[in-house]
């Protein structure tokens, strides 16, 4: 490589490296909890609940909605959700169909006795860190800025594999020359450290990326391809649903079996038509649950209106989300991440010290 060609790498790695390196260290460091954020819930006891009969009849979804509308007088339902390792149904209301968030009503049912569950206790510094490794408290700007950061992380990345070589061309892989000056040793431990991560980095930078994009990417999701299926009542009132919620499960599990029951949008919300139930499932999988399908029921007759496909972007933004926390394959690949995680504080953090001693070095008369 010719020393112009390195001189430009050189100078796009240090400086895309010390403008996003902060926000990366925050990043790491707050991922780090994050990776075992269920777990960390659970030794908390942040539930504690129990349904009122293990063994009982469920009771159905249409016996849960009169439940929950006889406690909201005057109130239509929105949307019905399930938790996936309890017996919960959760059900949403509003004084009408396009009620804002502020608006809405959210109250969780056992479905063995129809009893209202208590809400899970607030995670506390759990969620301060989960919202501060999102969106910095900055909501959707605060959510782009660090995706800005994230590209840079790549860039940084990308160029640090570009000089790795000529760098350490005269040196076996994973030399490191603890006898030499401080400064030596840490740049063979940032190289090192910088070659065995840099695949995990990638993925975990790039899913970062994709995952600061998450509104735009839905707010399009709904307005492009849900808004073909539903183009044609756009402009039409919410009707008054009257057919079964049950049946109406029972019709869309049947063109996706394989796929497990998410949550349902009543008539006249954003993720329905003013004529149907939106009925979403996602998959069985830790890795597919987050791929999501919709399915649209006549909210009157109980027939069958489309299944709406996943495109290729909602996919991607689907798959990023377990792939970034490494959530997906159990407690050894959080391990994993976690140990990752750590390494790339260290890469960042000796880039760092680098850096700053380069600079003493170059001021010294």
């Amino acid at each position: 490589m010719a020393p112009k060609t390195v001189r430009v790498w050189s100078f796009v790695h240090t400086w895309t490296s010390l403008i996003c390196t902060a926000f990366l260290l925050m990043l790491c460091l707050t991922g780090l909890p994050l990776i075992f954020h269920h777990e960390i819930d659970d030794a908390l006891g942040h539930d504690l609940w129990k349904p009122a009969d293990a063994s009982g009849r469920l009771l159905g979804y249409d016996e849960i909605l009169a439940v929950a509308l006889k406690n909201r007088p005057g109130e239509v339902p929105l949307y019905m959700s399930f938790d996936e390792d309890r017996p919960v149904v959760n059900v949403t209301t509003g004084p009408r169909p396009d009620s804002p968030g502020v608006d809405m009503h959210f109250a969780s049912y056992d479905r063995t006795s129809g009893e209202l569950v208590p809400p899970v206790k607030g995670g506390g510094v759990m969620d301060f860190i989960l919202q501060l490794h999102t969106d910095l408290f900055l909501g959707l700007p605060g959510m782009l800025f660090l995706g800005a950061m994230g590209l840079l992380f790549v860039a940084a990345i990308v160029s640090g594999v570009v000089l790795y070589a000529p760098f350490m061309r005269k040196l076996p892989f994973g030399t490191v020359r603890a006898s030499r000056a401080a400064r030596t040793k840490w740049l063979d431990y940032h190289n090192l450290l910088g070659a065995v991560t840099v695949a995990w980095a990638l993925v975990v930078g790039l899913t970062g990326v994709v995952n600061t994009l998450a509104d735009p990417i839905t707010d399009y999701w709904k307005t492009h391809e849900l808004g073909v299926l539903t183009a044609r009542y756009a402009d039409a009132a919410p009707v008054a649903p009257t057919a079964s919620i049950d049946a109406a499960v029972v019709r869309a599990q049947a063109v996706l079996p394989q796929r497990e029951l998410q949550f349902v949008a009543f008539p006249g919300g954003s993720y329905s038509t003013a004529h149907h139930y939106g009925v979403f499932f996602h998959g069985r999988t830790p890795l597919t649950k987050h791929l999501t399908t919709p399915v649209l029921i006549d909210a009157q007759t109980g027939a069958l209106t489309a299944v709406a496909q996943t495109p290729w972007y909602v996919k991607t933004l689907s798959l990023s989300q377990p792939l970034h926390f490494g959530d997906y394959g159990g407690l050894l690949l959080k391990v994993l991440w976690a140990l990752l995680d750590l390494a790339t504080i260290v890469v960042l953090g000796s880039g760092l010290y680098l850096w700053l001693a380069r600079r003493r070095r170059s001021a010294a008369p």
